[in-house]
């Protein structure tokens, strides 16, 4: 038995209810993610707004499609049947304060809203330590109930988060979301990690040049070393950049992590943002598209997988989505688990790649991920 996150809305969770609480759905972009749930399996649902636990589910049958109405704003047409063994209302349910301490991602020292990062989409497997402890939880509130105030503002909170947004002139439309409160802490790298920034971006640069690409790395990188091999050492680095651009562009150029470049023309450009601001590496992106609003080359913002959430969360922002190439359009967010064991499985064919490949195990933001019932 596994235990997994079930995002409800204060919305959806009272539509859950009077459908006969018998079915809980997830988007079609989770399928893969929900593919993975077995009968018996325990979702634990959370209140996202008020921020509390206010059931378990256990899985009754196996997943199933179906788009017959249950839910107001969506359809949630990745299904399951579920039978209930534990309902609370808002105002019974446990406050995620209460479990600070007990579970995993939520230790005591933990910066408040840095847990927010493991409440953002669903269905989420959780380590079944953390599953027993919310689970505990939630039935002690139910056996021992407190009332305890809720937001209605927050209760009635929509599960679309984002809205279409026509600009004057242009008729473009681009996302845009407005972070909350949560939204502004980041999710911590696990510290069992041994990938540094070093390995990957050297990775990068030498998957590149296998490919018969030219590459680029910031000068201040060029004396970093990983296992042995230094950066400066990889064959095809160049020395200089191709001059089509302005100075101002090729100052933006100069700092991004990795380029591969096709002869002078850049093919793809790699951020590796280890522990270092997600949002300063969106916005040198950002920079580089309003610079060149013409460039046609693919972007990835590349972190630790426990990133992804802060990568949702800075990627819709205003400042990125309201042009006429919306930043969460053009780059990806790439996984440092996915590349490293891609990497490892094609040693023998990297030069007979072709640079679009890594779109396989990219990510991109889909706004609609943001919530499921």
């Amino acid at each position: 038995m596994n235990y997994w996150l079930d995002l409800f809305t204060g919305i959806t969770w009272e539509e859950f209810q009077k459908a006969g609480a018998n079915i809980s759905g997830f988007r079609e972009h989770n399928r893969a993610r929900a593919a993975k749930i077995r009968r018996g399996d325990i979702f634990l649902c959370y209140l996202t707004g008020v921020k509390r636990w206010v059931g378990l589910l256990e899985v009754s049958g196996e997943m199933f499609e179906d788009d017959s109405p249950i839910w107001g704003e969506e359809v949630f047409p990745i299904r399951f049947p579920v039978k209930p063994i534990v309902m609370l209302k808002p105002e019974h349910g446990v406050p995620m304060e209460m479990l600070r301490g007990k579970l995993s991602f939520y230790e005591t020292d933990t910066p408040p809203g840095r847990w927010s990062g493991w409440v953002r989409g669903s269905p989420t497997k959780y380590q079944k330590d953390d599953g027993a402890v919310i689970e505990t939880a939630v039935r002690e509130a139910e056996a021992q109930p407190v009332s305890r105030p809720v937001d209605a503002r927050k209760l009635k909170r929509s599960s679309n988060l984002y809205r279409l947004k026509k600009r004057s002139g242009d008729d473009v439309e681009s996302v845009v979301t407005v972070p909350t409160e949560e939204d502004e802490t980041d999710s911590p790298v696990d510290p069992a990690d041994t990938v540094t920034h070093t390995e990957i971006q050297w990775r990068l640069l030498d998957l590149g040049s296998q490919m018969g690409l030219n590459v680029w790395a910031p000068r201040n990188d060029r004396g970093k070393v990983w296992d042995g091999k230094a950066v400066a050492d990889i064959p095809r680095l160049l020395n200089s950049l191709p001059t089509q651009f302005d100075d101002v562009t090729n100052g933006t150029i100069e700092n991004i992590d990795v380029l591969w470049l096709n002869g002078n023309a850049i093919v793809a450009a790699y951020e590796v943002e280890h522990t270092t601001s997600i949002y300063s590496g969106l916005l040198r992106m950002a920079d580089l598209l309003t610079m060149q609003p013409n460039i046609d080359i693919r972007l990835y913002l590349v972190a630790p997988d426990e990133r992804y959430a802060k990568f949702t969360r800075e990627v819709p922002r205003p400042t990125f989505a309201a042009s006429s190439k919306p930043l969460h359009t053009m780059c990806s967010f790439l996984p440092y688990s996915k590349l490293c064991e891609r990497l490892n499985e094609i040693k023998s064919v990297l030069p007979y790649l072709k640079p679009e490949f890594v779109d396989e195990i990219a990510e991109f933001y889909d706004p609609a991920d943001e919530f499921d019932a």
